[in-house]
């Protein structure tokens, strides 16, 4: 009925079958943006929100997601993950950088995980600041780069 792979012939949801893939090591890196006010960047920055240290957190949550992504995310593998990095970058005025590295040796691939980790991490700011600005908006959620598995390495173009 369809080549997606994951429907089955008569059209029904299925977790795809990675039993006979080789297990290699793959690794993915992903990135999240959230666009902030003058004042929740500065309080960011200084770690003098109310709520506490919102980047640890962020990290924290990332983390966390990253190991959950399979009960997130539906018909995605739980795997076993080797190695979680979730990094925060302020960028000048306006803007916080979350980068996560997510990597394994398994026979699927860790993109999901990567993605689930820098989605988090942006939402965990936006909760903690939330009192000083409900106007932040989380933008650019995307894959930086893979490696691993049967199709390779892929990076993303540079957009400017």
């Amino acid at each position: 009925m369809s080549d997606l792979t994951h429907l089955d012939r008569n059209g029904r949801a299925r977790m795809v079958n990675v039993g006979d893939k080789p297990e290699t090591l793959r690794r993915a890196k992903a990135q999240a943006q959230v666009r902030v006010s003058s004042e929740l960047f500065k309080k960011l920055q200084d770690n003098s929100l109310e709520k506490g240290d919102a980047v640890a957190a962020a990290r924290i949550a990332g983390i966390q997601a990253a190991k959950r992504t399979a009960e997130l995310i539906p018909l995605c593998h739980p795997i076993p993950i080797s190695h979680i990095r979730v990094d925060v970058e302020f960028q000048e005025p306006d803007i916080i950088v979350i980068e996560t590295e997510v990597e394994n040796r398994a026979s699927t691939g860790v993109e999901m995980e990567s993605l689930t980790a820098a989605a988090i991490a942006a939402l965990t700011i936006y909760d903690m600041g939330k009192a000083n600005d409900r106007g932040m908006v989380i933008e650019q959620i995307c894959l930086l780069e893979k490696e691993g598995g049967r199709s390779g390495a892929w990076k993303r173009e540079n957009e400017e």
